[in-house]
Formats: structure tokens, C-alpha cells, sequence
């Protein structure tokens, strides 16, 4: 049968909630979200046309400043189902992901759906994941995903992955899903991560509680046995430019200071260098946390940290500990992102910060055995306890918060 393809419009919406009713029982886009996805959505919605008719389509979301595309949704008019529609739009599908210069496209599909299972099976796609209870009436979904971008030389590992239960602690997140990988039998707890953004923290930021910065993470993993490698591009504190009071700028340098004079007596490699060196840390066997503006990935103009898990000629891969709402966490994982997009998001700011802490394996250590609350630090013996009475006079006046009290987790505990 004779088929038209084109991009969907918004008089094409009667149809498409018709056919979106007919098609399916369950988990319907409702007609406004089929309006938002037409008009407005970062996607690309095709249509196919039989004799003026809109008869099915393929919905795909992009995901903002990285190379992963979703096969969110694919509808077949019941009546014209097994006569190769469904094939046909998964190509369009693919040729619109390939046209946005994607390496993966991703889908779900209700386990109890033989034949789009073996649409896809047959058409090359990979099963990566099961997810139990994923849709309205409870049943589970698989989890596909095919490359539609070839690597031309590819170099990844094994990361676990652990989202940030908060919104001020990507760093330590990234610190637990590095250590992990790592040290594979190494716990990932909400302890630790609370405890190691504790010990990283700048205290203060552009908004909230402080995140943590590059000297901070590396000393963190330092004292849980881990080699390490800081690069910097430049020096000084950090993240200065977004605070405005100058009470927490002070504190800030102050924090600062102190990190530097405990990375002294350390035997953290310290490199000031405008690159991170993602292959040649990953060929050493390093897993590495890079600083980038999460601009690019969810348009907040704040530091945030991720993970490389592996790169190839053409792109860098990612875990983004932070799942917003319009993702799970799924989504998050080996996030593929153009060599050149990544270049560009490791950037941070306008002096251009670029910051990556790298761990290592180190023979003899006790880092494989250390469980959440073994490497608490006495921040007294670091040196933190300079920080309490400049910390009580700035929580005396304008807190974290423009004006709250200063939390009490943010004071160094002696």
C-alpha cells in the first residue's frame, strides 16, 4: 500500500486523538499532550498518510545536548496493522534520530506485546533493561535500544549507576558511582553521599546549599584509598562569579584554602591544564568525573558534575546523576554526547572552567572493603574547624537561602 510520510501539524490533531483512543487502552496521550508534542515538544512527530488519512505515527524525543533519541510512542490504525506500517515508521523513526545526529535510539515496549517485540528484535534493536510495573495497568516494559551511528573505535566500562538524592550533591554521586566501578563491591548509600558532599563542599553557591568543588572531590576519594588525578584549568577559587555577598565569598575562599593546604600533604596529582584527558585516563584504567554547564542538558546556568563512562571517536559518554522530571533513570545512563557538544558543556561559565578529578585503583588498599561511614573525616585534624566562626557570622546574618539560618549540616563538626 501507498504511504505518505510528513511532519505532523496541528490540524492534524482530531485525527491524531482518534487514532491515539483506537490504538491503545491504556497510558493514551491525552489531546492536550498530543498538542504540546506537535507544537512544542524538542521531537520529531511523522505522520503516515493513506488516501488523505492519517492511518499511524512515530513520536521521538530528543534529549537536549546529548546524542540519545527516544522512541517515545508508535500507533498503527487497527485495521491496517501487519501490513509493514509499523516497520516503515520505525525507519522514519531512525532517519529523523540519524538526522539529528544521534547515536541510540531508545524505546519501551509492555512485555505482554509479542509483535512490536519482534518489530524491533527484527529490525536490530537490543535488549538492555526490564522494568517491572512501568505502565498504568502495572504491566512491565522491556527496554530496547539500537546504535544508528557506528563507532569507528570505542573504549567504555563498567559504571553502576546512582541518581543524587538531592540537588546540591551531583559531585558526590559521581564520586560514589566512580569509587563503584572501581570497586565493584563497594556500597552506594545516601550516607555516604550526604558525608562527602560534607567534606567537598564549597558551602555556598549561586543559590542553596554549596556544591563541591574539583579540589574537594579529589581529597574525598583521597582519604577513601583511592589514587587520584585533579585537573584544574585554573587557579583560585572557584564559582566566585555567581555569589553576590561578599560574606560568603569570603567563606568560599576560605574553603578553598583550606582544600589546598590538605591536598599538600597528599599525594594527589595536581595538573593545571586546559583538557581533561578523557582517553588517556580511561586507557589507564581511571574513571573520571568532569565539571560541565548543565545548561546544555536541562538550561540551569549551574556547575554540575557527571561521569565518563567510556568514549569513542566521535562521542563521549555519560552518567548524569541528576534524573528531572522528564526523564527516569534509565534515561541518564551512558548518555551519548558529540565530542564537540561535550567541548563545549565542559566549559563552565564565562572563564571558560574546565575541571575533571580522575580515580584510580591503588594496589594495598582498603578502598574495596570501606562502607559508608569508614572514611568519616575528623575535619578538626584537616584543618575545617578555621571555618566555624566565619561560618557563625555569615549564618548570623544573610543564610544559604538569602536570609534563613545556615543549616547546621554546613557547619564543620569538630
Amino acid at each position: 500500500m501507498k504511504l505518505d510520510f510528513r511532519v505532523a501539524r496541528a490540524a492534524d490533531l482530531p485525527e491524531l486523538v482518534a487514532l491515539e483512543n483506537r490504538t491503545f487502552s491504556h497510558d493514551r496521550l491525552s489531546p492536550r499532550s498530543l498538542a504540546w508534542m506537535v507544537n512544542r515538544a524538542h521531537a520529531a512527530f511523522t505522520v503516515a498518510e493513506h488516501e488523505g488519512a492519517v492511518v499511524g505515527y512515530a513520536l521521538v524525543l530528543f534529549h537536549r545536548g546529548t546524542s540519545l533519541a527516544r522512541l517515545y510512542s508508535l500507533a498503527i490504525a487497527e485495521h491496517l496493522q501487519g501490513r509493514g506500517i509499523g516497520r516503515q515508521l520505525l525507519e522514519q523513526a531512525e532517519r529523523c534520530a540519524h538526522a539529528h545526529d544521534c547515536a541510540y535510539l531508545r524505546l519501551e515496549v509492555r512485555v505482554d506485546n509479542p509483535a512490536a517485540i519482534a518489530l524491533y528484535e527484527r529490525a536490530g534493536y537490543r535488549r538492555f533493561a526490564v522494568i517491572d510495573d512501568y505502565y498504568e495497568d502495572h504491566a512491565g516494559a522491556l527496554r530496547y535500544e539500537k546504535r544508528i551511528r557506528q563507532p569507528r573505535q570505542a573504549g567504555t566500562r563498567r559504571v553502576p549507576y546512582y541518581p543524587q538524592s538531592t540537588d546540591f550533591t551531583c559531585g558526590p554521586a559521581c564520586l560514589l558511582m566512580a569509587m563503584a566501578a572501581l570497586y565493584p563491591q563497594r556500597a552506594m548509600e545516601r550516607r555516604e553521599e550526604v558525608q562527602l558532599w560534607r567534606e567537598a563542599t564549597t558551602v555556598f553557591m549561586t543559590a542553596g546549599h554549596g556544591g563541591c568543588s574539583p579540589q574537594g572531590l579529589a581529597l574525598a576519594a583521597w582519604r577513601r584509598g583511592f589514587r587520584v588525578r585533579l585537573q584544574v584549568s585554573r587557579r583560585g577559587p572557584l564559582f566566585l562569579e555567581g555569589v553576590r555577598s561578599e560574606d560568603k565569598r569570603a567563606v568560599m575562599r576560605l574553603v578553598h584554602e583550606v582544600f589546598l593546604d590538605a591536598l599538600a600533604g597528599t599525594d594527589v596529582e595536581q595538573v593545571e591544564a586546559p583538557w581533561a584527558e578523557l582517553d588517556g585516563g580511561l586507557r589507564a584504567g581511571g574513571v573520571l568525573l568532569v565539571l560541565i554547564s548543565s545548561y546544555r542538558l536541562t538550561r540551569s546556568k549551574s556547575p554540575h558534575w557527571v561521569v565518563v563512562t567510556g568514549c569513542d571517536e566521535d562521542f563521549v559518554y555519560l552518567h548524569d546523576p541528576d534524573v528531572d522530571h522528564s526523564r527516569q533513570p534509565l534515561d541518564c545512563q551512558h548518555l551519548p554526547v558529540s565530542r564537540e557538544a561535550f567541548a563545549r558543556m565542559s566549559a563552565f561559565g564565562r572563564h571558560k572552567l574546565r575541571a575533571s578529578v580522575t580515580l584510580f585503583r591503588r594496589e594495598g588498599s582498603v578502598a574495596a572493603e570501606a562502607q559508608p561511614g569508614d572514611a568519616v573525616v575528623d575535619h578538626a585534624a584537616v584543618g575545617l574547624h578555621g571555618l566555624q566562626p566565619l561560618l557563625g557570622h555569615v549564618a548570623a546574618g544573610e543564610g544559604a537561602h538569602g536570609g534563613d539560618p545556615l543549616p547546621g549540616a554546613l557547619l564543620p563538626q569538630a
